[in-house]
């Protein structure tokens, strides 16, 4: 059931072209049987009423934290079921939007008693969260990729759909223009070859890859004195 865009948010936004771009672009985006657009759409049985409008200001709240474009561009894959998909936030959950200690605030959405976790992204920012706001995260594929019968599964996003995103991939480097740019995991890696940004590969920290991603990372913020 899609939910309208709301123009307005009690927050600013530190980087207006990318917000831009996300309602031009992303928000509008038709959820599909093996695509669920967390920003536009809701269900009944996972979903708390009006969850698209608290993503999107979740999504609105993270890009309040940058006062400036940040120097370094990270990119994942796609929005995962316990992750993006219920907080808005790339490689986020609802947990740690809700953590009074973590950089960015937000709402919860999904319907469970509890806030969702996600290892992943409890790695991601385990690692990284000395260095915020001095990175930008975002997702080579924005909608959530599921299997056509289960919308909590995670199903690797075929070529064809992420180079639907191309576009906005190239619209959001333009805007920020960093001074580098990290694949996390191998499709992001490939997302941005093909558009161009010249990549540095970094292992997802999912499945094992934990200690090389915060290996990868530890030594890209030393070389690029990225502070805290």
């Amino acid at each position: 059931m899609p939910f309208p865009v709301s123009p307005h948010a009690p927050f600013p936004c530190m980087l207006p072209a990318v917000w831009d771009l996300f309602e031009t672009h992303v928000f509008p985006a038709a959820s599909t049987d093996e695509l669920f657009n967390p920003y536009r759409d809701r269900r009944d049985d996972l979903d708390v009423p009006e969850a698209p409008t608290h993503r999107r200001d979740n999504l609105r709240r993270y890009l309040s934290c940058f006062d400036v474009p940040p120097r370094l561009f990270l990119l994942l894959e796609a929005p995962g079921p316990w992750g993006c998909r219920f907080s808005g936030v790339p490689v986020t959950s609802e947990a740690q939007l809700t953590d009074p200690d973590f950089p960015i605030g937000g709402t919860a959405t999904s319907q469970k008693d509890v806030p969702i976790t996600e290892y992943s992204a409890s790695i991601f920012w385990r690692v990284l969260q000395p260095h915020f706001p001095h990175f930008f995260v975002w997702n080579s594929l924005p909608l959530h990729p599921h299997d056509a019968d289960d919308p909590l599964s995670i199903r690797t996003p075929r070529r064809s759909e992420v180079r639907d995103w191309h576009d906005l991939l190239r619209g959001v480097l333009d805007a920020l223009d960093p001074d580098r740019t990290v694949g996390v995991g191998r499709k992001g890696e490939r997302a941005l070859d093909e558009v161009g940004a010249d990549p540095t590969y970094v292992r997802h920290p999912s499945q094992g890859g934990a200690n090389k991603f915060e290996a990868g990372m530890k030594s890209i913020v030393a070389e690029m004195d990225l502070g805290t």
